[in-house]
């Protein structure tokens, strides 16, 4: 169908990517004008399921695509995919960060302004982190976007495709970004992110690594959080730490498929 070409299907996305982040938090909004940690939660929760309604509903009806090429795979190795990329996320943002303030290029912030708040409210921050960001874009780019491309483009194009994409469309996210070139970082940086997701849903052959790096990102600027203070440079610093973390992700899965034993060759039978 039309609607699976490469370009039409990121056109599509792109349309149902703006449509979630603004319809999610306008039902709630028009139930309550109230903005506490719970109706927060509330909100994230209705953006990620108006992005599912909106996929299930490009896939069938748009594209005529199953469901299951979006490997929402339910089981206890989601789990630990997910927690795996939390993990990996968190660290390679953390790390940027703790890099930035060792150079003298920031310095911390107060605890209490950003990771205690975090503590605080756990579990809906996290919760709020995941179900208002993470996983609505990741079912989209490396759920759904992925799927189709790979009907017809090799591994490496749509790895391209869906962190290229993802991460221009950040050019009008808001940010600390305050000057052309910070804004141009912070695409950069997103890039690198999209990359990082999009290499985890290659090798993990599901979406939720790609989750959960995409959530430990969000997770990681709190627990670290810096002064906004050079902040071009930290972009940078970022970028190239979850390009490692990509880079990392694929050695892991790599070694594990050479662990795994060979099948043994089925004798032939005259």
């Amino acid at each position: 169908m039309r609607a699976t070409t490469p370009v039409w299907a990121v056109s599509i996305a792109v349309v149902v990517m703006f449509i979630q982040a603004f319809i999610g938090p306008l039902i709630v909004s028009l139930l309550t004008d109230d903005h506490g940690i719970l109706v927060q939660t509330l909100s994230a929760l209705s953006v990620t399921l108006v992005s599912l309604a909106l996929v299930y509903g490009v896939r069938r009806f748009l594209g005529g695509q199953r469901w299951s090429g979006v490997r929402l795979t339910w089981s206890w190795s989601a789990l630990w995919q997910a927690l795996a990329g939390l993990f990996a996320g968190a660290a390679a943002v953390a790390s940027a960060q703790a890099l930035a303030v060792a150079l003298g290029l920031t310095t911390w912030l107060p605890w209490t302004e950003q990771g205690a708040v975090l503590l605080r409210y756990l579990p809906f921050v996290p919760a709020i982190l995941m179900l208002g960001q993470a996983f609505p874009e990741e079912l989209l780019w490396r759920g759904h976007v992925y799927d189709t491309l790979s009907a017809r483009l090799s591994p490496g194009a749509v790895v391209i495709t869906v962190s290229a994409v993802f991460g221009a469309l950040h050019i009008i996210s808001q940010s600390a970004a305050d000057t052309l070139a910070e804004r141009l970082l912070y695409v950069v940086m997103a890039t690198a992110l999209g990359f990082a997701c999009a290499v985890a849903r290659l090798r993990s052959g599901a979406v939720w690594m790609a989750v959960g790096v995409h959530t430990g990102l969000h997770v990681g600027l709190r627990l670290a959080a810096t002064q906004v203070t050079n902040y071009g440079v930290q972009l940078v610093l970022m970028s190239g730490a979850l390009i490692l973390a990509a880079w990392v992700i694929d050695v892991v899965y790599r070694a594990r498929a050479d662990r795994e034993p060979v099948p043994a060759p089925q004798p032939v039978r005259e």
